[in-house]
């Protein structure tokens, strides 16, 4: 369960396909949203494993993931994206 837009913002996440990323800038304006409401809705993701937020990446590099720029959470996005062949 989640908001209307969180909704929108996870529709739209299942909707990349393996390998295909997207920055949160990119996405928020697609939805005519902004970047950081693009991350708080991926941070609130119930379910990484349908939802792959990990494709939604920083316009600068890879990002954090669940609120975290350190630790054990970006390393599995980043193996996760190198997985699905991206390189960031």
């Amino acid at each position: 369960s989640g908001t209307d837009y969180q909704q929108r913002v996870w529709s739209a996440l299942r909707e990349l396909g393996s390998g295909e990323v997207v920055t949160y800038g990119e996405l928020a304006k697609s939805l005519g949203s902004g970047p950081r409401a693009i991350g708080q809705a991926c941070r609130t993701n119930p379910c990484s494993l349908l939802v792959p937020c990990h494709r939604v990446v920083a316009a600068n590099g890879r990002g954090g993931v669940h609120g975290h720029s350190n630790g054990s959470w970006p390393q599995i996005k980043s193996w996760l994206l190198k997985h699905e062949g991206v390189e960031i």
